[in-house]
């Protein structure tokens, strides 16, 4: 197996400083108030593409370029791609499923290419992870409240559908995928076993990101697990971050985070929304009151990585990057071997 040389930079520079991702694509594509003709393009489907925000790398290119080296201007030291839902199942919605391995591959060539360029320019390393969202689909739960024990989807089918987008990504030129936004733990197993598959097929590492999205104030995602439990359910993939994103802004994530600090001997990467959303579904937390909590969150130690979600812009990560310059990264902690189980909460197993 041939280690990943860019996961051994990311360690390298995430141990002298508190590293950067970007923030939100789509608050950011909503400014630029697209018709459905602007989604579409060339285009035809069948199906009204507005809000398919995925197939603009295909359609305006120069808009996710754009996005992209906005957030590499504010100081991001990794973008993610524009791919979220850049999947059979989400891509469904819009009859563009024969798009969605054209539509990784423009994401990732777009990504790399700036993520390069601003290398190139001043020395920093920067990096590229391909975003791969949950899809719309949930192995753990059923979608017909009158019949508990159906599923939507079953666990083979999803891996191979986050494989096919994998693929794609790393086919692009990222250096990392990054399965985020996880509220179905299974999924995400599925989306684990989707890469170690990739990669032995390649006999190369591809180090995986792991991000898991709480549901409400327990705690807890929407198959029910703890952030412990999610913690211990994951650790055999031995990712090279795990984290947390979206749901709450950096206020009402912190003390989950501190939690999950402690658990995990990796690097810890977080991106909060801005803040919760208003009755209209819009943020209203300025970048200055983010990068307020952001200081906070780096003067306790709790982050290596940090960014924005929803409702995030540039201006949010340069208040981060402001936030965080000079202050030392979360100390990686010595976890003690021990059989730790989870269940929907976790078990450690006394010596």
């Amino acid at each position: 197996m041939i280690r990943s040389a860019a996961a051994e930079r990311l360690r390298a520079e995430a141990a002298k400083r508190i590293l950067l991702t970007d923030g939100a694509f789509g608050t950011m594509i909503q400014n630029y108030r697209l018709d459905e003709a602007a989604y579409r393009g060339g285009y035809d489907t069948g199906h009204d593409q507005k809000g398919n925000n995925d197939l603009l790398v295909l359609t305006q290119p120069g808009i996710v370029d754009e996005i992209t080296r906005a957030y590499l201007a504010a100081g991001s030291d990794m973008v993610a791609t524009n791919t979220f839902n850049a999947n059979t199942i989400s891509q469904a919605d819009y009859g563009a499923e024969p798009l969605v391995r054209d539509m990784n591959l423009a994401a990732a060539r777009i990504a790399r290419k700036a993520a390069d360029d601003f290398e190139a320019a001043d020395g920093r390393p920067r990096f590229v992870a391909g975003a791969i969202g949950p899809t719309n689909k949930t192995l753990s739960l059923s979608p017909d409240v009158n019949d508990p024990g159906f599923r939507a989807i079953d666990f083979d089918t999803l891996k191979d559908v986050y494989r096919e987008q994998a693929e794609a990504l790393l086919d692009g030129g990222c250096d990392f995928i990054l399965i985020e936004t996880i509220f179905d733990t299974l999924n995400a197993k599925a989306g684990v076993m989707a890469v170690r598959e990739v990669e032995a097929a390649r006999g190369t590492e591809v180090p995986m990101m792991l991000s898991m999205t709480i549901t409400d104030m327990s705690g807890r995602n929407l198959s029910g697990h703890s952030v412990e439990a999610f913690a211990y359910a994951v650790a055999h993939a031995r990712a090279l971050t795990v984290g947390l994103n979206c749901a709450f802004g950096a206020d009402l994530m912190r003390p989950h985070l501190a939690e999950l600090a402690k658990l995990v001997p990796g690097l810890i990467m977080a991106y909060p929304n801005a803040g919760l959303p208003n009755d209209l579904g819009e943020y209203d937390e300025l970048p200055p009151e983010t990068g307020r909590q952001i200081a906070d969150w780096a003067s306790q130690g709790l982050i290596n990585i940090v960014g924005g979600c929803c409702g995030t812009t540039p201006p949010h990560i340069a208040a981060m990057a402001a936030a965080v310059e000079g202050v030392a990264p979360r100390p990686l902690p010595s976890v003690q071997p021990s059989m730790r189980l989870a269940g929907l909460d976790p078990f450690v197993m006394a010596a």
